[in-house]
């Protein structure tokens, strides 16, 4: 059973989890847009785009709770959610190492092409440069986590996007 504490974290990990990311990155790419008229094509993709991606990624979240036991959430090696007790291989995490940001990354792209402007695909090359950073640091304590068993899914399973 789990303590008050742990779900006050776990609560603080998803909704500081969902303001940086669902809400507060993408303000700043409209703020930063060219406030150009998107045809309803661009309004279409973004549309899908944020329902596939925050959906994908809501998935990705849920099961790593559920399954894992724990919360993704290591910021600057500050531990916002309990560790995950199981390394996750299936589910979401059967197609990437890291389903949560990919999900992300679909509904970036999205909003890309709902804006078709430079600075905010500015801002969104400096967040995968930053998460590419951050995963690595996260890798080496799955590593230290989880051992050869790590090291055998990180051979298969690709860190953003599906091997095939």
């Amino acid at each position: 059973m789990m303590g008050m504490k742990a779900w006050n974290k776990i609560i603080f990990g998803v909704v500081s989890g969902f303001l940086i990311f669902v809400w507060l990155i993408p303000a700043a790419m409209f703020y930063f847009s060219d406030h150009k008229e998107a045809s309803p094509l661009q309004w279409g993709v973004f549309v899908l785009f944020t329902i596939v991606g925050v959906g994908l990624s809501l998935w990705s979240v849920i099961y790593m709770k559920k399954v894992g036991e724990g919360t993704p959430m290591d910021i600057m090696n500050l531990e916002i959610g309990p560790r995950t007790k199981k390394l996750l291989t299936e589910g979401p995490y059967r197609f990437c190492r890291n389903p949560m940001l990919l999900g992300i990354l679909i509904f970036y792209i999205g909003i890309q092409v709902r804006l078709l402007s430079l600075k905010p695909f500015i801002i969104f090359v400096l967040f995968i440069i930053a998460m590419y950073f951050q995963l690595k640091k996260e890798e080496a304590r799955l590593e230290a986590d989880f051992g050869e068993e790590y090291l055998e899914y990180k051979k298969r399973t690709g860190m953003f996007f599906p091997k095939f």
